[in-house]
């Protein structure tokens, strides 16, 4: 029995691992798109919405099997909720790459003015997302508690230029009012890139949550080791 459930726990986080990468290139794929206003990548972006989402049903499934079949108790039951957590969230941030895409897909601008872009400080706050995404991936992978602590920090820059771009683009209309439109659904983006921000966030905790059980477990265990 342990030896099953222990190759399901490891196909299980394969599975995660790989709507991981998925998640990712999608918002990469997203934050392109927007950037260069690129119709096509977005449309993408939007097709594929559909895999992440079958991911994340399989997913569901598989945490149901392995409680149902194995009832997991300890640090097993500790990495399977984890999991079933983290599939959620990169739920998620799927749907957030789709918006993103969308505001692409919908834009009636010719082009971005790259001033105000600038600004607005759009590309850094795309980067952090993906690089906040990659560190939390390494952490749990490397099973880093540093790793995944360090996450935490990296959300208050998102935050951050979320919190100025609202008057930046308040200003931006009140010289080109014709943009209007185009500026209320900007800040749609920004706001999705702050929410993604949120749920990775969440993701570093939850790593956090097992790591912490497992390294509680083996202190324990070296402890009794230590007794005998």
């Amino acid at each position: 029995m342990v030896k099953f459930i222990e190759s399901e726990l490891l196909l299980l986080k394969k599975e995660i691992d790989e709507m991981w990468i998925l998640v990712y290139n999608q918002l990469d794929r997203a934050g392109e798109a927007v950037l260069t206003l690129d119709k096509e990548l977005a449309q993408q972006v939007a097709v594929r919405d559909r895999r992440v989402n079958a991911f994340e049903l399989k997913n569901d499934s598989d945490v149901e099997d392995i409680i149902a079949l194995y009832n997991p108790v300890g640090i097993d039951l500790r990495f399977v909720l984890a999991m079933l957590k983290i599939n959620a969230n990169l739920e998620r941030l799927g749907d957030f790459a789709e918006g993103i895409a969308r505001f692409a897909i919908q834009c009636k601008e010719p082009a971005l003015d790259s001033q105000l872009i600038a600004d607005l400080r759009l590309g850094e706050m795309i980067r952090e997302v993906l690089s906040m995404l990659e560190l939390a991936k390494r952490a749990l992978q490397e099973e880093s508690i540093d790793l995944a602590t360090s996450v935490f920090a990296k959300d208050n820059l998102l935050d951050e230029i979320n919190a100025d771009a609202a008057g930046i683009l308040a200003d931006y209309i009140g010289q080109h009012p014709e943009s209007a439109r185009f500026c209320l659904d900007l800040i749609s983006v920004f706001r999705k890139l702050e929410r993604s921000g949120d749920h990775i966030t969440n993701i570093a905790e939850e790593i956090v949550f097992f790591i912490d059980a497992k390294v509680l477990k083996h202190n324990h265990g070296a402890e009794q080791k230590s007794e005998k």
